[in-house]
């Protein structure tokens, strides 16, 4: 297995420099990882800087709280899509699903959608903060909003686990009919935890330690 292939090698601290970028977009080369995710001022350097290599740039919106309004939302894929990012990674708002304003949902992935201009959609559902039920019926709505993918988590819930291979199968049981993909991200550190995701259901694995996993015997 190509692990590196799954791997969207990710920077999104906000003390984040831009040497440590560099580095990150370095090491995204060396090992032939999928993609990059970095924080949207970062979007228009990686993309500059990783032309004509094939590595994916893979930005956030509403990150990582997910509580912008959805105009928000809007105005930062619109820009992050100008500034060169090939895929789009948002947080869905997770008071309205705790509310059950399934519309809103719902309205908000199809404007953000629409918004993308062609290029990939992720939706952060934060798994961490969600009943089993929640996490599914998130899936749901992202269907109905026509993403292409769900995602676990931001990474930045206090005490947060992060993935975990029983939500990542959840989720891609009740997606993968309709044609969307998982990723899972959040503690993602090692090659043993990644495998789990993997076999879980996970197509993509974002993770800021994926020179470590491919290193791994």
């Amino acid at each position: 297995m190509e692990i590196n292939k799954y791997i969207e090698h990710t920077l999104l601290k906000q003390d984040a420099a831009r040497n440590e970028v560099v580095k990150l977009l370095d090491e995204a080369k060396e090992n032939r990882f999928l993609g990059v995710c970095v924080n949207p001022c970062n979007v228009k350097f990686a993309s500059e800087y990783l032309k004509d290599t094939g590595i994916k740039v893979v930005t956030v919106i509403g990150f990582p709280l997910g509580q912008n309004t959805s105009e928000i939302k809007i105005l930062e894929t619109i820009d992050a899509v100008k500034n060169g990012a090939d895929e789009i990674d948002m947080v869905i708002n997770v008071g309205k699903l705790k509310d059950k304003e399934y519309g809103y949902i719902v309205e908000e992935i199809s404007k953000i959608k629409m918004a993308c201009q062609g290029k990939p959609l992720k939706v952060i559902l934060e798994t961490d903060l969600l009943t089993q039920d929640e996490i599914k019926k998130a899936c749901e709505l992202c269907i109905e909003g026509k993403a292409d993918f769900v995602k676990t988590s931001t990474g930045f819930v206090k005490n947060g686990v992060g993935a975990k291979a029983e939500d990542v199968k959840l989720m891609y049981e009740t997606v993968q009919d309709a044609g969307l993909k998982v990723k899972a991200s959040g503690g993602i550190r090692d090659k043993e935890t990644a495998l789990k995701m993997i076999d879980a259901g996970a197509s993509r694995l974002g993770t800021s330690s994926g020179v470590t996993i491919v290193s791994a015997k």
